[in-house]
């Protein structure tokens, strides 16, 4: 049977039929690698559904949060499938934004990883589909570990890994002992950060709602943090995001890198990488508590409230986050191409596992971050990385911003928690949280 066959004969995985209409669907999303692949496959899609047009607004990804945000609070009704991230989801869900994804037997929901089906429901009820996800891990040289002797643990924690960067870097032979994020922004050096406050036993906001920027276990990450990254990262990583540090790993420049799971596709093609037959996967690094050790992230297809077209948009939502698409994609491109980070039946498959020698590590990363339970102390929020309320966004914003201040040397780590305190107080008292 071809592949469009098989996707006509499962209905798509719908709930609902089609009944002969026409329909020219307006998509949004971002311009990654894995949606680009997609809009490659649209001819299959069509072929499939010939009552139904395709038409993509690609947009970076910024500006794509811009026009989606605008359109859905406005009810524009512009975009009939919306690419939007984890945050966003039970968010606009809560707000009634958006359209439930309905979902068939064939399609089979239960495939979906429970941290990201989760994340992505609201009541018990699924909002938006994942089309990939992602959490974070360590990647590290494993050829330069044995060299001096070392052990990479299979979980370390922030003490082993401090003495383990300490003994890896040699900035005379080009190598720093420890890249990671210091460009200032809630998606940027914040989304690896919270992890580190969450580990080291901190929250963003208590059950009160009030910002715990300035407390002992935000102290003891950021100044563990900011020490580390002065002696033994690159020179300039406060100006650093996910790309430049993996420019870095792929030239050979970094022993220990802590990031997205989705760079280890990347950092073990030797088409891209100069040490992509010397990494090595573990999972990332925890201190007091596992508890939000690492994030939790995926982009997602949803259906705004305001689409005319819910019908032919629940079709291609199931169609390109179904099993279908991924045996589609690895068909076609490679299993090393798949969008993975949502389906336990990727991981289980051993073409997959052949080509993917970071599945098992990334599988189990997906697997123990929880948005619902990310925090050692109790939270009334929803994320791992982020806290998903409106607020979030410009508070993340105002203490990244500080934080890599901190790094860069401009200020201290205690007055850069003290300002970014009073920035999340002001932002969380204006939104009617709490009254100081």
């Amino acid at each position: 049977m071809t592949f469009q066959r098989a996707f006509a004969a499962l209905g798509l995985g719908l709930l609902a039929t089609s009944s002969g209409f026409a329909a020219d669907l307006v998509i949004a999303t971002v311009n990654n690698g894995h949606m680009i692949e997609m809009q490659k496959h649209t001819k299959v899609f069509e072929k499939a559904n010939p009552d139904i047009t395709v038409k993509w607004v690609t947009l970076e990804e910024g500006v794509l949060r811009q026009r989606v945000t605008t359109d859905i609070a406005t009810k524009g009704g512009q975009f009939d499938v919306m690419t939007i991230g984890l945050y966003e989801a039970p968010i606009w869900a809560k707000k009634g934004w958006l359209k439930e994804i309905g979902t068939s037997p064939a399609y089979d929901v239960d495939d979906l990883l429970p941290s990201i089906r989760s994340g992505l429901s609201n009541g018990g009820k699924l909002y938006a589909a994942p089309f990939y996800g992602e959490s974070s891990m360590t990647m590290y040289r494993a050829d330069l570990v044995k060299e001096k002797g070392l052990t990479m643990p299979p979980n370390p924690t922030w003490a082993q890994m401090a003495d383990i960067v300490s003994k890896l870097h040699d900035p005379a032979k080009g190598v720093y002992g420890l890249c990671l994020r210091g460009k200032p922004g809630w998606g940027d050096n914040m989304a690896f950060l919270t992890t580190m406050v969450n580990t080291h036993g901190g929250q963003w906001f208590d059950m009160a709602w009030k910002p715990q920027i300035d407390t002992k276990p935000w102290h003891d990450a950021i100044g563990l943090y900011v020490d580390l990254m002065k002696k033994y990262g690159p020179p300039g990583a406060s100006a650093n995001s996910f790309n430049e540090n993996l420019a870095l790993f792929n030239e050979g420049k970094c022993g220990v890198w802590i990031d997205a799971t989705i760079a280890a596709s990347f950092v073990s093609d030797p088409k891209q990488s100069k040490v992509a037959d010397k990494v090595a996967f573990v999972q990332a690094p925890t201190a007091v508590t596992p508890k939000g050790a690492n994030w939790l992230w995926s982009w997602n297809l949803a259906i705004p409230a305001s689409s005319k077209k819910p019908e032919a948009a629940q079709k291609f939502i199931a169609w390109a986050t179904s099993k279908e698409y991924v045996n589609l994609v690895a068909k076609e491109a490679g299993w090393h191409a798949v969008p993975t980070g949502t389906r336990k039946s990727t991981y289980a498959n051993p073409e997959f596992q052949k080509v993917a020698k970071f599945a098992v590590e990334e599988q189990k990363a997906m697997g123990t971050a929880n948005a619902n339970d990310s925090t050692l102390p109790k939270s009334p929020y929803t994320g791992v990385q982020y806290a998903a309320i409106p607020e979030f966004q410009a508070i993340g914003i105002a203490v990244g911003q500080q934080m890599s201040a901190a790094l860069s040397g401009k200020v201290t780590v205690d007055q850069a928690l003290k300002t970014a305190q009073t920035a999340a107080e002001r932002e969380m008292t204006k939104g009617g949280y709490y009254k100081k």
